[in-house]
């Protein structure tokens, strides 16, 4: 058999590297309820539909409603296609997350995908949230409008973690890449996770500081979930280790390589919709965390869309600053 030249190899390698990138989501099984997860939480909240191919969350006055993996994970992708509530969802938060926050109650890590509701007439934002090793002071948050209402149509929201980094995908459009740096030590995400999805009431914190409550005049409040997926490296939920992890982890490991169409899509989506990131916030933090990667071009535009915060500027008090202030928490809505 005659062997290809190193060339034609290397062009090969990185052909299928980049077939595997943009088909990887669309290619894997869809568990059942049954198959891959346990109600968390809610009683009759959570209600199974499709031969537990779908899963409806819901909020009253009673209680949210929330699922978990049935197991652990060291590094995968996990994804979900996901409905909101729609009219009035102030005070409504609907998560889709990673977490071992049970098991390493003082020490442990998580990925977010938050969604934070909002009044009539203003769209859902989303929030995305890292922390590693109990490292919740160093909130790592950004947040974004999306280019849809995410309460008209089933979207794909999807995970992706590896030993290297970390990706969340709107629809497959990578939105944001978080990269693990020497100098983070414990603080990027390393320890076996479950995988979460609650909807609950954060009426103190999600819409404007807590201004602005849930009114359960209008619950049921009902999130849909459907074709969901968990890829990737089950661990001994006693060892917290498995020998399948390193083979499983090298193709994760390729699947995280973003395409140059990928990288300009999420350049744009950057662009156009987000409305906050933590390495740019000059009030929270007078030195950015050790992990960022200051880019001009960012923190120029939330510079001009947030002075105060991103431009480390004071907030003005008295009479004549009230209607500015007003209208600049209105802003924080959109």
């Amino acid at each position: 058999m005659k062997l290809p030249s190193m060339g034609s190899s290397l062009f090969l390698v990185l052909s299928l590297v980049s077939a595997f990138v943009s088909g990887f989501g669309k290619r894997l099984p869809i568990l059942s309820f049954d198959e891959g997860y346990s109600q968390l939480f809610g009683d009759d909240n959570l209600v199974l539909h499709r031969d537990g191919k779908a899963v409806h969350l819901s909020l009253n006055e009673r209680t949210g409603s929330g699922f978990v993996s049935q197991d652990l994970y060291l590094h995968g992708y996990f994804s979900a296609s996901i409905k909101l509530p729609a009219d009035y969802t102030a005070g409504v938060v609907v998560a889709f997350y990673m977490s071992n926050g049970d098991i390493f109650e003082k020490n442990h890590d998580e990925i977010d995908f938050e969604f934070l509701g909002n009044i009539r007439g203003k769209d859902w934002r989303i929030q995305t949230n890292i922390y590693g090793n109990g490292s919740t002071g160093v909130g790592r948050e950004e947040r974004y409008n999306l280019w849809f209402d995410p309460a008209d149509d089933f979207h794909q929201y999807s995970i992706l973690w590896t030993y290297s980094q970390i990706i969340f995908y709107i629809d497959n459009i990578p939105i944001r890449e978080f990269k693990r740096t020497a100098a983070m030590g414990g603080d990027f995400p390393s320890k076996p996770m479950s995988l979460y999805a609650t909807i609950w009431d954060g009426s103190d914190w999600a819409t404007n500081g807590g201004k602005y409550r849930v009114n359960y005049k209008y619950a049921p409040y009902v999130a849909e979930f459907s074709d969901l997926t968990l890829h990737g490296c089950t661990v001994d939920p006693i060892e917290f280790s498995s020998k399948k992890c390193d083979t499983s982890s090298q193709s994760l490991e390729l699947s995280a390589t973003i395409t140059p169409s990928q990288r300009s899509k999420m350049d744009s989506f950057r662009r156009k919709h987000m409305t906050y990131a933590y390495c740019y916030d000059q009030n929270r933090y007078k030195v950015p965390p050790m992990e960022c990667v200051i880019n001009p071009k960012e923190a120029e535009r939330l510079k001009k869309f947030d002075p105060v915060t991103f431009g480390g500027g004071r907030r003005h008090h008295g009479k004549r600053h009230r209607r500015i202030r007003a209208s600049q928490s209105e802003t924080d809505t959109i």
